[in-house]
Order: structure tokens, then C-alpha cells, then sequence
């Protein structure tokens, strides 16, 4: 499958809106808000890097990356999320592509690493894992929250991510 990815314009925000809230219809693990979240985010001025993946001057997916602080301080750490592909185009490396794009670009704009909370069994393949030392409360298990460090420097304490995220429907 053909696709590109580039930044996010305005003028992608509805379609971006409708993929986010197909793409986690009907999940267990979804409450549903995630389209909110990339809102709340955007309108906030904290969605740092929004990446969409098109086919055809179509958007097909979106990834976005904000920042987080550790023990309420910034330390060049990103958060990633939601990552959204629709429905009729996952499983097919979209998400992969849009994922490995924005770290790549964080990387270069000098972040010190990128944390989630998701599957284990998808984003290790990215080089995600647990650190017990670097930890977010709300997670329902410790194992679905994981770190990317860029750099040796590992930081400890509690993970806060933007106030975007805990948007209720």
C-alpha cells in the first residue's frame, strides 16, 4: 500500500476526528474519549507533532505526540498519543509508519525520550518497555505503561501526562 505521511493542516482536523473516533469504536480498553483528547490537545497548544497518513489526498491515520512531565518538571520527554488508522486501512503497517515517523522527529527536534500506555506485544517492536523507576499512576497495569529512552539518561519519579488527557466524554 502507497501511503505518505506528512504534518497535520487544518483542514484535516474533521477527518482526523472521524478516523480517532472509528478506529477505537467498540474497543474494551477505550472509553471513547480519544477523539476528545487529540482536541483538547490541539486547542491547548500542547499537540507538539500531529502527523496524518494519506492516500489520495485522503487521511487514513494519525499519530500525535505531546509533552509529559516527570516529578512536575520538563524534561524533554514527549508522551504518545493517540495513534488512530481507519478501520479499513489497519493492519497494514499505517500505524507502524506514522509511530516510527514521529519518534524519529522528535528524536531530531532533541526530545530525551517518549513514554504511552498501550500493549506491550505492539509497541516493544519500537524499543518500548518498562522501567519500574519511571512510572504513571494511571495506569490499570504497570506492564501498559512503557518508556523509549533516547539517550542512557533514564529519569525516575512519576509521569504526568498533558491535563488534555483525562477529558471526559
Amino acid at each position: 500500500m502507497n501511503f505518505r505521511i506528512r504534518s497535520e493542516k487544518e483542514t484535516d482536523i474533521e477527518a482526523i476526528e472521524q478516523i480517532t473516533i472509528a478506529a477505537f469504536a467498540g474497543k474494551s480498553y477505550s472509553n471513547q474519549t480519544e477523539h476528545l483528547v487529540v482536541n483538547a490537545l490541539r486547542e491547548a497548544g500542547a499537540l507538539l507533532l500531529s502527523l496524518v497518513a494519506e492516500i489520495d489526498r485522503k487521511v487514513i491515520g494519525h499519530v500525535g505526540f505531546s509533552s509529559i512531565r516527570i516529578n512536575k518538571e520538563d524534561l524533554h520527554w514527549y508522551g504518545l498519543g493517540p495513534v488512530s488508522v481507519s478501520p479499513e486501512f489497519q493492519n497494514q503497517g499505517v500505524g507502524s509508519k506514522l509511530i516510527a515517523e514521529g519518534l524519529k522527529q522528535i528524536r531530531e527536534t532533541g526530545a530525551k525520550g517518549c513514554v504511552l500506555e498501550g500493549s506491550p506485544n505492539y509497541y516493544q517492536r519500537f524499543g518500548f518497555k518498562t522501567y519500574p523507576e519511571l512510572f504513571y499512576e494511571g495506569s490499570p497495569a504497570p506492564e501498559y505503561f512503557m518508556a523509549l529512552p533516547f539517550y542512557e539518561d533514564i529519569p525516575k519519579g512519576k509521569v504526568e501526562f498533558h491535563s488534555a488527557f483525562y477529558v471526559s466524554s
